[in-house]
C-alpha cells in the first residue's frame, strides 16, 4: 500500500470535515486569498523571493500553514518570515515583546519580531526581497494590532521599493457594521493607529487599500516631519464572501488569532468589552472560560443587574446572571457577579455600545460606582487610546449615560462608510 503524507492526510480529514460541516448556509466555503493564490498556480508570486508576515491564522482552508504552503510552492523561493505579536507560531501572550534571531523548526526560516524593540522590518531584513506577503486573520476591531502591523509593513514596503501583497480573509464581524468614534492625532499609537473607527467594516485587504490610497501612510523623514508614502500594492482577493456575512457563515474553521480569541464568539465580543476592560475594575472575562465575554464585578446583585439590562431591549442582545472565580489575571480566586452577554442577532448588535450600557446599568443600581475614578493612571491612558477620542470618557462619567456620548460615537460612522465603500471589494449579498 502507497505511503501517505502527513500533509495529504490533514488535506482529506479538513476536507471531509467541509463536507460534513452544518455551520453555514453556504453550500461551498469562502475562499481565503491564500486559497486563490494556490489554485491559480501561484502566478503571483512565480519566480520571486518573498517574505511572509503571518501567524497560527495563516492557513488555507484545510488549515495547511501558509507558511508550509509557500515553502513547498513551485516557482516560488520563500526566504524569510516576520511575526506580529503573539509571534509566527502563538507561542507569546499579549504585549510580550518577542526578539528575533530563531529560526522557524519547520522550514529552518529566519524569523523576525515585529512586536519587539523595532516594530518595523528593517532594510537589512528586506534585503533581496521582490516581495512582501501578508496572511493574517483580522477582527475588525482598530485596537487589535495586527494592522498596526500591517501598515508599518506596507511604509517599509514602500521606502524600500517593495512590492506587498495581501491574502484577504473574512472580516468575522461582517461588512456592514461601522462603530466607534476616529482616532484623534494626540492618542495615535500602536493599539489606534489610523483615523478609522472603532469597528471599521472592511477586510484586511479592503482596509490596505483604504490606507494607500487615502494617504493615511506616514514616515518621519531625516528633517522630522511626517511624509506621505504608497506602497506597490496587490490584494489577492476572497471568492466566495459578501459584506452580510459574519464568519459563521463562510464554512471556515476558526483558529484563534491570540490566546484570547479562541472562538468566533470572542472575537465577536472583543468590541463589546475590551474598551471597558482595559480599566481593570470590572472582568471581562479574561482569566475564566469567557473571555470578552461577560462583565462582573464583586457585590454586583446578578439577577437584578441581567433584568435592567435586559429591560432595556437593546437590539440582538440577551444578558443572563453569571458567577465566576477566574483562574488568573486580575481577579484571580476572587468571586464575581454580573451578566454573561449572548448575542442572538449578530445583525441586530451594536457590539461596541454593550459595555456602556452594562456601565449605566450599575450606575443605576450603585450610585458610588466610579471606575474611572478607582482606574490607575495608566489604566486611563490605555482607555483614551483604545476609545481613540477622549470626550468619550469626559463626556460619559459625567452621568453614565450612553446618551451623552452617542453622536461622538457615530459622528464619524456615516462619513467614513462613505469614504471606505470606495475600496470595497466584495458585494453586500449575492
Amino acid at each position: 500500500m502507497a505511503s501517505i503524507s502527513i500533509r495529504t492526510l490533514t488535506r482529506v480529514i479538513a476536507a471531509l470535515a467541509l463536507l460534513c460541516c452544518t455551520r453555514t448556509a453556504s453550500s461551498q466555503p469562502v475562499l481565503t486569498g491564500i486559497d486563490v493564490l494556490e489554485s491559480e498556480g501561484f502566478r503571483q508570486l512565480q519566480g520571486k523571493r518573498i517574505g511572509l508576515v503571518t501567524n497560527p491564522t495563516g492557513v488555507d482552508r484545510y488549515l495547511n500553514s501558509t507558511i508550509d504552503v509557500l515553502y513547498n510552492a513551485p516557482g516560488v523561493e520563500l526566504v524569510a518570515l516576520f511575526g506580529p505579536e503573539h509571534g509566527v507560531r502563538g507561542n507569546a501572550h499579549a504585549g510580550a515583546h518577542i526578539e528575533g534571531g530563531a529560526n522557524d523548526p519547520e522550514t529552518g526560516l529566519p524569523i523576525f519580531s515585529l512586536y519587539g524593540r523595532n516594530r518595523l522590518p528593517s532594510s537589512r531584513q528586506l534585503d533581496g526581497l521582490d516581495a512582501i506577503v501578508y496572511d493574517i486573520q483580522d477582527i475588525g476591531c482598530r485596537s487589535y494590532t495586527y494592522i498596526s502591523t500591517m501598515g508599518n509593513v506596507m511604509k517599509v514596503a514602500a521606502t524600500e521599493g517593495i512590492e506587498m501583497i495581501v491574502l484577504d480573509r473574512p472580516n468575522p464581524l461582517g461588512g456592514l457594521k461601522v462603530e466607534g468614534p476616529g482616532m484623534q492625532d494626540s492618542l495615535v499609537s500602536f493599539v489606534g493607529q489610523y483615523d478609522i473607527p472603532y469597528v471599521y467594516g472592511l477586510t484586511c485587504g479592503e482596509l490596505a487599500t483604504l490606507l494607500n490610497e487615502e494617504g493615511m501612510l506616514k514616515v518621519k523623514g531625516k528633517d522630522g516631519k511626517d511624509s506621505t508614502v504608497r506602497c506597490n500594492l496587490t490584494v489577492i482577493p476572497m471568492e466566495g464572501w459578501t459584506r452580510d456575512m459574519d464568519y459563521g457563515r463562510t464554512g471556515l474553521f476558526w483558529v484563534p488569532t491570540s490566546p484570547h480569541i479562541p472562538t468566533v464568539d470572542a472575537a465577536f465580543l472583543y468590541p463589546a468589552t475590551g474598551i471597558l476592560g482595559e480599566l481593570g475594575i470590572l472582568s471581562i472575562g479574561i482569566g475564566y472560560t469567557l473571555p470578552f465575554g461577560m462583565i462582573a464585578g464583586t457585590g454586583i446583585d446578578a439577577p437584578a443587574l441581567a433584568s435592567r439590562l435586559n429591560a432595556m431591549s437593546l437590539p440582538g442582545l440577551l444578558f443572563r446572571p453569571i458567577y465566576a472565580i477566574p483562574f488568573y489575571g486580575g481577579f484571580k480566586g476572587r468571586e464575581v457577579s454580573g451578566v454573561q452577554i449572548h448575542i442572538s442577532d449578530p445583525s441586530m448588535a451594536r457590539l461596541s455600545e454593550i459595555q456602556f450600557y452594562v456601565m449605566e446599568a450599575i450606575a443605576a443600581m450603585y450610585p458610588d460606582f466610579n471606575p474611572f475614578g478607582k482606574a490607575s493612571e495608566a489604566a486611563l491612558k490605555m482607555f483614551d487610546k483604545v476609545t481613540g477620542d477622549r470626550r468619550v470618557r469626559r463626556y460619559f462619567s459625567k452621568r453614565y449615560r450612553f446618551e451623552d456620548i452617542r453622536e461622538i460615537w457615530y459622528g464619524a460612522a456615516e462619513d467614513f462608510k462613505e469614504k471606505s465603500s470606495k475600496y470595497y471589494l466584495y458585494p453586500a449579498k449575492q
